[in-house]
């Protein structure tokens, strides 16, 4: 990784973790993708596994890629919308840093990627770093609302209901909401919240930073209380879940299996509810454990749902390794504005 993003990222608030925690979270992965990986392949028949892969369409396999790079390109847009409230992004700096931001939380621990895309458009541009981290944790938010919407509508819908999931919805709901409800209501307490900084038994050297910080957050939770802006962005939004739907309905077609919409759409939502859970690197375990709790209620086998989700997990990490690179080597070529001469 470039050193002045590494640099970069070691300068955020998010990344200062001692050895000891880095160690922990670790070792809390580690432990939680050894448990799930023991429940969800007890008794796979890899044989068959291997020959469900090996026979994997290429061209369905290719069009699902086509798909996936379309879903990330329309997340660049969407969080373009967020950005460009203050700024003046270009779709192509934009969509880089999304790419490389993914490619982030695929390969490194505790969702990294947030502060790779974050470093990368703040070095590109006047927007200031907790404005730009405020936009991109808005819009997981954001992201996790439509998921609980997802999984609750087809809940109601479906017959059969994996239970771990409909638990998970529930509890997951109430911290959607909640944050939800913070970007609604705490862009319009900035006044209450300097007054209480400023009157905090806190070094005075530090009150100016944290009230300057804590602005810029604000302001970017303030990007979705335009009218135009928030219904671009619910647009996009359901039209980037609906090309993840389609694009696990073709993977699963390129392996044998027919996948209904409505039981593709659950899998995103609960692939998307899970990758909140700590996590070692592309979210090895709890991808395995989704798969099969989801989709063996629905006729699949647990050899089935294993097949299934390597193929797709080899796929998403093909084609976000593709971009993320290329968005990290033209971060590398390019010298970033503020460390210019």
């Amino acid at each position: 990784m470039d050193d002045a993003l590494r640099h970069g990222l070691e300068d955020a608030p998010s990344a200062r973790w001692t050895p000891r925690t880095k160690a922990a979270s670790l070792g809390v992965a580690v432990l939680l993708a050894a448990v799930l990986l023991y429940f969800s392949l007890r008794g796979i028949e890899w044989k068959q596994v291997a020959r469900i892969v090996a026979g994997a369409d290429p061209g369905r396999l290719a069009l699902a890629a086509a798909i996936g790079t379309a879903a990330l390109f329309l997340r660049a847009c969407r969080w373009r919308i967020l950005l460009n409230a203050e700024g003046n992004l270009g779709v192509s700096t934009v969509f880089w840093a999304t790419a490389a931001g993914y490619f982030g939380n695929n390969f490194l621990p505790a969702r990294a990627g947030e502060l790779v895309r974050t470093f990368m458009i703040s070095s590109r541009s006047a927007l200031e770093t907790p404005y730009v981290l405020a936009t991109a944790l808005s819009e997981r938010v954001a992201d996790a609302v439509a998921l609980l919407v997802i999984s609750a509508v087809v809940l109601l819908i479906l017959p059969t209901q994996p239970g771990w999931l409909t638990g998970a919805t529930r509890s997951v709901a109430i911290l959607a909401l909640l944050g939800a409800l913070g970007i609604a209501i705490l862009p319009l307490l900035g006044s209450f919240a300097r007054s209480v900084i400023e009157h905090a038994p806190l070094p005075h050297a530090l009150r100016p930073r944290l009230i300057t910080a804590m602005e810029h957050g604000l302001r970017g939770m303030r990007a979705f209380h335009h009218a135009g802006r928030l219904f671009g962005f619910l647009g996009l939004t359901v039209v980037i879940w609906t090309l993840d739907a389609v694009g696990t309905v073709i993977v699963g077609a390129a392996v044998g299996f027919r996948i209904p919409v409505s039981v593709a759409f659950l899998l995103i939502a609960g692939l998307g509810l899970g990758s909140a859970l700590p996590s070692t690197p592309g979210y090895v375990g709890i991808y395995q454990f989704v798969a099969v709790t989801v989709l063996t209620p629905f006729g699949f086998s647990r050899t089935d749902a294993i097949a299934y989700i390597l193929v797709a997990q080899a796929l998403s990490y093909v084609v976000i390794g593709f971009w993320g690179s290329l968005g990290l080597l033209r971060y590398r070529r390019a010298r970033p504005p503020r460390f210019s001469t």
